[in-house]
């Protein structure tokens, strides 16, 4: 799931951590929200698109790429 947190945090003047504080998490959380690495809970992108006044979608955009489990 890719997401545009950086762009919106510099929109609003807001560190990691300052977000983090905003929304109830770590800055660890949104580091890894940030990279791709962690996915947020439905709450959670929706607390961090209310901070900044915009739509889920509007952070949050799902990639529709097949994924391929082996199960070898």
């Amino acid at each position: 799931m890719r997401n545009k947190i950086k762009v919106y945090r510099a929109m609003h003047d807001l560190t990691q951590e300052d977000l983090a504080q905003a929304i109830g998490v770590t800055r660890q959380t949104i580091l890894a929200i940030e990279k791709g690495k962690y996915v947020p809970s439905l709450d959670l992108a929706f607390r961090i698109a209310r901070r900044f006044d915009v739509s889920v979608e509007d952070v949050f955009q799902y990639d529709e790429e097949p994924r391929t489990v082996d199960i070898d």
